[in-house]
């Protein structure tokens, strides 16, 4: 494994986008519009992952996406129909998001044919009860370089979750958003440094770059 500087082996690196789908990047997303406050902030998060996106294809590091789609559970059975549950497994179900259009992913992040795709997840982290544990082990894969939504909710529970897998988790600052920019404030000030570090686009593009 690495040392904690930002040296990045791109053989043993993942970066994960979370959620780069239209219930957040739409303008008639569910949770872009009802949720997400600050939409500006929001919106140069998705420019910077994209920007860390062409990088990571044009040079080859592993990619994937972890998103979340019900199609096939419209009664969303996974969190028991919302029913004498709390949290995510209750909104969820309540909102009825992730279950028609919201689900699809958005251009350009609409996974290519060599781009790991994340399934079974049932948590707020993306390696809950998932294909991407394995997908990490078997790839020898040790470092996470995570982007998307929120700051605060899902890339807050992956990066806590993966640091106590023994993963080096980095958390693209300004390609994450929450719904308030204090909330993404909070999470880069207050709880980041706990469970992993934080990096900007420039400087992870230069690292792409820099071992290209």
């Amino acid at each position: 494994m690495h040392n904690a500087k930002n040296n990045f082996d791109s053989s043993r690196t993942a970066i994960v986008f979370i959620e780069f789908q239209k219930e957040w990047l739409s303008a008639d997303g569910k949770l872009f519009e009802h949720l997400i406050k600050d939409k500006a902030a929001a919106t140069s998060a998705v420019r910077h992952a994209e920007q860390i996106l062409a990088a990571a294809r044009r040079h080859g590091w592993s990619i994937v996406h972890a998103g979340l789609d019900f199609r096939n559970d419209r009664h969303y059975r996974l969190f028991g129909g919302g029913d004498g549950v709390l949290g995510l497994r209750a909104a969820i179900p309540h909102a009825g998001t992730w279950t028609g259009a919201g689900a699809e992913f958005v251009a350009p992040f609409v996974p290519q044919e060599n781009e790991f795709v994340v399934a079974g997840r049932s948590g707020a982290s993306v390696l809950k009860n998932s294909t991407l544990d394995p997908f990490l082990r078997n790839n020898r894969i040790d470092t996470l370089i995570l982007a998307g939504f929120a700051t605060h909710v899902c890339v807050e529970s992956t990066l806590r979750e993966a640091h106590d897998m023994g993963m080096n988790t980095w958390v693209a600052s300004d390609a994450c958003a929450a719904f308030t920019t204090a909330q993404h404030d909070y999470f880069m000030e207050n709880i980041l440094h706990h469970f992993g570090a934080g990096i900007t686009t420039e400087a992870l593009l230069a690292q792409m770059e820099k071992g290209a």
